[in-house]
């Protein structure tokens, strides 16, 4: 008997069930089939220009810097001003997510952009997310080919591109979304939720950023498709 079924054994005689309980297997397959909707936040309930307006209040709330550009083709020259400002080499690294591709970065001569998982010298990482969380601030990324998860957390600074159509207003919204886009059992094998750049208050409860991924969050919010 492997560990796994021991486990399982111990908790079946716990509550009092058996591996063949054909009535049991039933009502889990019923559920699974047709999971039930939990209670739904009234806060990100609203109309699209002030659903995006609130989860860029709430993202400002957790640390993160948010700008929102008018159309795709505007964030390669966002992402370099981003650069200029915090005085960081002209370099990004990012995977080779479709979005991300078709955006005009070969246009700026003079920023490098590398692509594949990041590694420990890599100062800025570019993402694109798959949606954004209003009533929280929170984006979305899943991981994949052509999304490294380690561009989400190896750089100090983190770059998070999200279309403003994508922002939904509570996460569970934003998870029917990803069953329907993957389908039902094939869900990306990580899911990251990102509120904020890193940080820990557990020395003398003294909030520090970047104590376990990036110590800054730079959101870009894309208005038009």
């Amino acid at each position: 008997m492997s560990g796994r079924e021991a486990i399982l054994n111990k908790v079946r005689a716990a509550i009092g069930t058996a591996p063949e309980d054909a009535a049991r297997a039933k009502i889990v397959k019923k559920r699974l089939a047709n999971p039930p909707v939990g209670v739904i936040p009234a806060r990100g309930q609203l109309p699209e220009e002030e659903r995006v307006a609130l989860f860029c209040l709430m993202a400002a709330k957790v640390s993160a810097t948010v700008e929102r550009v008018r159309k795709p083709g505007d964030v390669p020259k966002t992402v370099a001003a981003y650069l200029r400002s915090r005085n960081l080499p002209a370099s990004v690294r990012m995977g080779a997510d479709e979005r991300l591709e078709t955006m005009p970065w070969k246009a700026l001569k003079s920023l490098e952009v590398k692509h594949g998982p990041a590694t420990a010298d890599d100062e800025v990482g570019v993402s694109h997310a798959i949606a954004g969380v209003a009533e929280t601030g929170t984006v979305v990324l899943h991981s994949g080919g052509a999304n490294p998860t380690t561009v989400n957390f190896l750089p100090e600074h983190h770059i998070v591109v999200v279309d403003a159509k994508e922002i939904a207003g509570d996460l569970e919204s934003v998870f029917a979304r990803l069953r329907q886009t993957f389908g039902k059992g094939k869900m990306p094998r990580t899911v990251n939720l990102i509120t904020g750049p890193s940080r820990s208050g557990d020395i003398e409860q003294k909030l520090l950023l970047g104590a376990h991924g990036p110590r800054a969050l730079h959101l870009i919010v894309v208005d038009g498709g």
